[in-house]
């Protein structure tokens, strides 16, 4: 049983690692074509758009390992079925059970794979590439918006702890791919939203450990206690000057990310960050769990091809299973997507929306599986 283990596993892998390379070739293509008409921009050079190709690569692998382990296992066992492996497997003693175990052996390993892609890899790899973009074509981050960048932060008395004595609203005119933030202007409201200071920078560089440090300062001040105008407002300058803040380069990456391009840990802090200042979260929490339930999703489309290698060769040949096998890949990328959005509109819980879909999914291959064993 070993040696069976270890040839079916083999096979599996070989299939399924040659679909995966196919479909990247073929992404890879489609990008590179979409990337030559941003060639000229600033420095922007087909050099530069191979390598922004090839950074963006490990998030293709996350997207399209479920895709890669149905095609791949279904060919795989079609084979063993075409030879007539799968039937003499079966003559002795492999009961469905055991076959079911034994993909589960191989899909586990490619949940794995799929989980590192997703969580440590591709949300590296996606930031560097657009970095790498905008440093050679000359651009800022914040461009594409008019009035710059706009988040919210919660100022409290001991800087990070402590309680909440005030809101922040911060202003930035554009954010450098190195993550300098680069017209600063900050907006402090005191409990009862009475601004009580208006501070801008000329720039501000973090510093780490939640510590940004601004550049040409100017401060206006608000006193709320004072009836005299003149003595209601004060400003003064200084060089530089420390803000302790909730905000990190990574939170304010997120605002320019796609979530499903973001690990679950980056997703997790921001969504605290964004409940901590009252904003919504919705679209937030249902990445962070498709980003923890997708990669179980190769199990189920492993579930999925296990009833191929009941049809015999007669029922459909190889390419037509293939073919089916592609079908089914491309509608559980469909209705996942599908459902997150209509899990965002309807506002249903987070867990269920990521979850609905590979259920589905393994109900049918329950069924089928039942209806090959049953004919």
């Amino acid at each position: 049983m070993r040696i069976l283990n270890r040839y079916v596993a083999r096979e599996i892998t070989v299939a399924v690692s040659f679909t995966l390379i196919a479909f990247l070739a073929l992404f890879a293509f489609f990008d590179l074509i979409g990337e030559l008409s941003d060639v000229g921009n600033g420095n922007y050079q087909l050099q530069h758009a191979f390598v922004y190709v090839l950074l963006a690569l490990p998030g293709y692998v996350y997207d399209l390992m479920p895709i890669a382990a149905l095609i791949g296992t279904i060919y795989a066992l079609a084979q063993f079925a075409s030879r007539s492996e799968f039937t003499i497997m079966r003559a002795s003693g492999l009961s469905t059970g055991m076959a079911g175990r034994m993909l589960a052996r191989v899909g586990i390993v490619m949940v794995v794979i799929t989980f590192l892609f997703g969580e440590f890899i591709a949300p590296r790899t996606s930031e560097m590439a657009e970095r790498w973009k905008l440093q050679a074509e000359g651009a800022s981050i914040s461009q594409e918006f008019r009035t710059g960048l706009w988040t919210k932060d919660v100022i409290r008395e001991n800087g990070l702890t402590g309680e909440s004595i005030g809101t922040r609203f911060l202003n930035v005119k554009d954010v450098s791919p190195q993550g300098q933030l680069r017209g600063v202007r900050l907006f402090e409201f005191d409990r009862e939203f009475r601004m009580t200071s208006m501070v801008t920078a000329a720039y501000a560089d973090y510093q780490g450990s939640n510590v940004w440090r601004l550049s040409e300062v100017t401060e206006t001040g608000f006193s709320v206690n004072v009836t005299d105008i003149s003595a209601a407002v004060s400003t003064k300058t200084a060089p530089t000057r420390d803000l302790i803040s909730e905000i990190t380069p990574n939170i304010l990456s997120v605002l320019f990310a796609d979530p499903d391009r973001m690990s679950a840990l980056g997703l997790a802090t921001y969504t605290r960050h964004l409940t901590e200042n009252n904003q919504t979260t919705e679209r937030y929490e249902i990445a962070f769990w498709k980003k923890l339930i997708y990669p179980f999703a190769v199990l189920v489309m492993m579930a999925l091809a296990l009833p191929f290698a009941y049809l015999h060769f007669r029922a459909g040949g190889v390419s037509l299973k293939i073919f089916i096998g592609i079908m089914i890949g491309v509608s559980f990328q469909l209705l996942n997507s599908l459902f997150s959005h209509v899990g965002l509109l309807n506002t249903w819980p987070p867990l269920t929306t990521a979850l609905v879909p590979s259920m589905i999914f393994l109900l049918i291959a329950i069924s089928a599986l039942w209806w090959v064993q049953k004919h």
